[in-house]
């Protein structure tokens, strides 16, 4: 019997002439779960489940399909979205911003891991604003959630490693600290530091075997924790030995640079790029990987940069240029 093992594909693009689903379909070669799903029109995130609860006698304890067997498709929901051409749709991101207009291909191909610092019980630095309390991995959540939506409007296949169910990307300033997210597929984050850094590791690495050879990026988000009084720009790290993680940072200190000089002429941009091959994700993952800091959350100028929601995405736009800048020039 020939297993054929999910393929998690992070978008699905909506076919407007697409016809009446079928109520059952044969898996053939390259088949997985989502792909099924996406292939009949289904949100794969919200029908996942219960294509597993209807065909649990034909899926393998992987989750697998068998080529040759037959599927039960599930019934769509009356209230659900009527689709939309040359789009994405993605619950993840909150009702403002689920549906992502397909804005280029330019990144067909490339596969991009991303994971926001913290999550799950632990929130990462605190700081605080206006009596408010900030905590780190939301806003890193915030702009990690940003910047998968460019990637996934450029083309690209996004997989969110840390996520929350009901968070989606917020525009307030003031983001509300909560300590639900699970890391990917769907697994409680544990409180142990090791744990928690061992368990998004694994899942990176598992996915980074299984997509082969193709381009293949991770990209971290934090938000630093220093001196009130220490403002600092945007900086990244890289593993030492790896060429194409520096050259990753290396396009994305440029890109910010000339940003900067663009939309901040009097102002010198200092972040910086270096190695910090001792931090447990930088050390332990496979793919060339690029580590951001987005500033200190405790310094009074740094703060206007995260809880400004156009900053944020600025933050992410910027970001997803430096990205593509990488993957052109990698192929």
């Amino acid at each position: 019997m020939v297993f054929l093992f999910i393929i998690f594909q992070s978008l699905w693009i909506l076919n407007s002439n697409a016809q009446s689903t079928p109520k059952t379909v044969i898996a053939v070669s390259g088949d997985g779960i989502h792909k099924i799903l996406i292939k009949h029109g289904f949100d794969p995130i919200k029908y996942y489940n219960e294509f597993i609860r209807l065909n649990k006698k034909n899926i393998s304890r992987s989750n697998g399909l068998f080529i040759g067997k037959k599927y039960t498709l599930p019934t769509k929901a009356k209230n659900d979205s009527p689709a939309k051409p040359n789009s994405i749709n993605y619950p993840l991101f909150g009702k403002k911003y689920e549906n992502v207009p397909i804005v280029s291909t330019d990144l067909k191909g490339a596969i991009y891991y991303l994971i926001s610092g913290h999550g799950g019980p632990d929130p990462g630095a605190v700081a605080k604003r206006s009596g408010k309390t900030l905590a780190e991995d939301e806003y890193a959540y915030d702009v990690t959630l940003r910047l998968a939506r460019g990637l996934l409007a450029r083309g690209a296949q996004v997989y969110l490693i840390i996520k929350d169910a009901n968070d989606g990307i917020r525009d307030e300033s003031i983001l509300k600290v909560d300590y639900d997210e699970v890391n990917y597929p769907d697994q409680k984050i544990p409180r142990n530091q090791k744990l928690r850094l061992r368990q998004r590791t694994l899942s990176v690495n598992k996915l980074f075997g299984q997509n082969g050879k193709a381009y293949q990026r991770l990209i971290v988000t934090h938000v630093d924790s220093r001196g009130q009084k220490e403002n600092v720009d945007v900086f990244f790290y890289h593993h030492k030995n790896s060429k194409k993680g520096k050259k990753l940072a290396d396009e994305l200190q440029s890109t910010f640079k000339k940003k900067y000089e663009q939309y901040q002429p009097n102002r010198k941009y200092t972040g910086t790029v270096s190695n910090r091959s001792n931090l447990y994700v930088i050390r332990n993952t496979l793919p060339p990987m690029v580590y951001i800091e987005l500033g200190n959350l405790k310094n009074t100028k740094d703060q206007r940069r995260i809880l400004n929601s156009e900053n944020r995405e600025a933050l992410a736009n910027w970001i997803t240029e430096g990205l593509l800048a990488d993957y052109k020039k990698a192929n």
